[in-house]
């Protein structure tokens, strides 16, 4: 899914758009104890109750493409009887009205689900009639294409708020405030089947993540089947070693500057075409980069090798997460120096007295601390 589809689906989490038919919820304590179950129409929930679970269900579908929403495809073992996909599928089917289904999708989760506390595990089941979109790209909510059911599955920790004082009007006296057990935003949740071309894609799930290190690839694998990527993290660690692994000795701060503009590149010229899948690097265009940047042909000789044994053949390595467009670093174990990424230019290597030195050229105004400082330019005696 692209964050396009994906903000089709959060927009129906409002009163004028809602079509939720059922919301169903297990709460469960720090010893994996089903303490309370609840299944009902969503839309006989009291209005104050239904905003608060909106603002749940659009965070379950918030963050990053590639680092907190992952894209995952099911194998084909997995949409056989008995298989997750499958059993999934049937949930979806059941809308949800099902008690033993829903009975084993929650034990599933509180068995595969490592969380110290309490927790609610939470569940919708919908009925999207997708409106058609003009050659323009406005919605025809008159010409309905398909209708597009869903189940949408978080898991939200339980938590006590926190001790302070409150205002009794009816005492007119401050007093200690009463803590109460309340439901905090998401940890993990997915939606399926996937929204894929604004249409039902059952062989795909949408995973939501809120620590994009923490993939929870247990739960993940009891609950989807579904094999992960990298996390945004290793992604990261892994286009660094590549580098690092196929330049040796020639990995100097120029070249290094020269990959970082590269990708700062693709970046903007991503941002021109208004694609709205995220920018990710195969294996191809990687060297592609590597060998624009200024990497010898004997360097090149062995990437591939070095590719495949650090990230695999296949393995997607999304631009957002292999660096920060934002800021380019150069950083020694006493000091870190921050350059904006379109003004690498003011940084150079120089050898000077002996020692290698970088070099930053001081533009416009200087401060130290805050304080505005004149530049010297006279050589010192």
């Amino acid at each position: 899914m692209i964050k396009q589809e994906i903000a089709e689906i959060k927009k129906l989490f409002s009163p004028k758009k809602c079509s939720i038919d059922r919301i169903c919820g297990c709460y469960v304590d720090g010893e994996k104890n089903k303490k309370t179950q609840f299944s009902q129409a969503f839309l006989a929930l009291p209005e104050e109750e239904m905003f608060k679970y909106f603002e749940i269900l659009k965070k379950s579908l918030s963050g990053t493409i590639g680092k907190n929403l992952l894209n995952l495809e099911f194998p084909l073992a997995s949409e056989s009887a008995g298989g997750t996909q499958e059993f999934l599928y049937r949930l979806k089917q059941s809308g949800l009205k099902d008690d033993a289904l829903l009975e084993q999708f929650y034990d599933q989760i509180i068995s595969t689900y490592e969380y110290v506390g309490n927790y609610l595990i939470l569940l919708i089941h919908d009925c999207y009639d997708v409106p058609k979109h003009t050659l323009d790209g406005v919605e025809n909510e008159d010409a309905s294409e398909e209708v597009y059911e869903y189940v949408l599955a978080c898991v939200c920790p339980v938590e006590l708020s926190k001790p302070g004082l409150s205002y009794n009007p009816e005492e007119n006296a401050f007093q200690n405030r009463i803590r109460d057990w309340v439901v905090s935003m998401p940890q993990m949740g997915f939606l399926f089947p996937a929204f894929n071309d604004r249409s039902t894609d059952l062989h795909s799930v949408l995973y939501y993540t809120k620590d994009g290190e923490d993939l929870k690839d247990g739960l993940v694998d009891a609950i989807l089947g579904c094999p992960l990527p990298l996390s945004a993290g290793s992604q990261k660690e892994t286009f660094h070693a590549i580098i690092e692994e196929t330049l040796e000795d020639a990995c100097d701060i120029e070249i290094v500057k020269n990959i970082h503009d590269k990708l700062t590149e693709m970046v903007e010229e991503h941002k021109l075409k208004e694609d709205p899948a995220p920018l990710v690097l195969d294996k191809e265009e990687v060297k592609t980069i590597l060998a624009d940047s200024g990497v010898s042909n004997e360097k090149l000789s062995h990437f591939e090798e070095h590719y495949e044994e650090t990230a695999g053949d296949d393995t997607p390595l999304f631009v957002n997460n292999v660096m920060n467009a934002k800021s380019f670093e150069v950083k020694t174990p006493d000091v870190v120096v921050k350059v904006k990424p379109e003004r690498t230019d003011l940084i150079e290597t120089r050898v000077i007295d002996g020692r290698q030195c970088l070099v930053i050229a001081l533009d416009g105004t200087v401060e130290v601390n805050g304080i505005t400082v004149r530049k010297s330019l006279a050589d010192p005696e």
